[in-house]
């Protein structure tokens, strides 16, 4: 399977995410935490007519916790939603079992779910970019422990733009580790868009 990992701007609409799907033939498009933001009926048409997976997450702007993670299969049916914070959720995406986690999950609680199964892949939507060397060290770690623990392949992504609360401060991150902990890539402050084939861990970078 491929799998598109993009780092977009933040944005209303879903423009970006439109031209990458007419730009690129992939199986999965892994995107950052809310950038789907309240578009998730056109998110749906979108997977339906590029015959796309999208796993990332969108916002009830209405609602505390406003995000949710969520995964729409090529159908344009949504297989996994719930609500940041809430215990970690799987979904069977074609031959794989996918793990969802939210941002800053990845600190506070990890894999939150003791059920028995095997994990494949864990997918990790991000907002904005890390506030500092630190962080950005800190949420690498945290997620290469992760992995190994569980045995799963894990696959972070946020936005291209934006700051923390009053940070200034905003290095986009990007990473996947294997199911043994051991890096296929981390990108820091390279926006660039990235194809993985997940069987072989093989990445080719877009530009």
């Amino acid at each position: 399977m491929r799998a598109l990992i993009i780092q977009p701007k933040l944005e209303h609409a879903l423009s970006q995410l439109e031209l990458e799907l007419r730009q690129n033939t992939v199986d999965i498009v892994i995107l950052p935490e809310g950038y789907l933001n309240e578009n998730l009926e056109q998110a749906c048409r979108l997977a339906k007519q590029y015959n796309t997976v999208l796993i990332g997450g969108y916002r009830k702007m209405n609602e505390r916790p406003k995000d949710r993670a969520v995964i729409i299969n090529r159908a344009g049916e949504i297989v996994l939603d719930r609500v940041k914070y809430s215990d970690t959720a799987y979904a069977q995406v074609e031959e794989i079992t996918v793990g969802h986690i939210l941002c800053d999950e990845l600190i506070i609680q990890g894999i939150k779910n003791e059920k028995d199964m095997t994990i494949d892949v864990i997918v990790h939507p991000i907002g904005v970019g890390m506030f500092s060397e630190a962080q950005f060290q800190e949420w690498i770690e945290s997620a290469q422990k992760i992995a190994a623990k569980h045995q799963a392949m894990i696959i972070g992504t946020s936005h291209a733009d934006g700051t923390f609360r009053d940070s200034n401060i905003s290095i986009p991150i990007a990473y996947c580790f294997n199911n043994r902990g051991e890096t296929i890539f981390i990108a820091k402050n390279d926006t660039r868009p990235r194809i993985l084939n997940i069987s072989s861990g093989k990445i080719q970078i877009i530009n």
